[in-house]
């Protein structure tokens, strides 16, 4: 499997190799685009909540191009993904010593 560094910089060369950059409030756009296409898959999963959630292949691509354009901002900034998660996940484990994860806790 490879790591989060490494697929950045594998995104990072797709992109300037194929002349896809761009500005940080398109790229925002497209992540939020991306994130309201899982949104649709999950409610298409459930049948827009009228039976159980059953799983559907289609969910697979959405999070994909999801993960895609979280890694292209990220890549914008400069922004170590690695780094942020383990930040993110130090984060959660002090809320959840004060009793939930929520932002409550901060």
């Amino acid at each position: 499997m490879k790591s989060m560094k490494e697929m950045q910089a594998r995104i990072r060369e797709f992109c300037k190799k194929n002349n896809l950059q761009s500005p940080p409030e398109h790229l925002v756009l497209d992540l939020m685009s991306e994130l309201g296409e899982v949104s649709k898959e999950v409610l298409k999963m459930s049948d827009y909540g009228r039976k159980p959630m059953k799983r559907r292949e289609e969910i697979k691509s959405e999070l994909g191009d999801s993960l895609y354009s979280l890694i292209t901002i990220a890549n914008h900034f400069d922004v170590d993904l690695e780094e942020a998660l383990e930040k993110a996940l130090e984060k959660y484990k002090k809320r959840l010593k004060r009793g939930s994860a929520g932002s409550e806790n901060d």
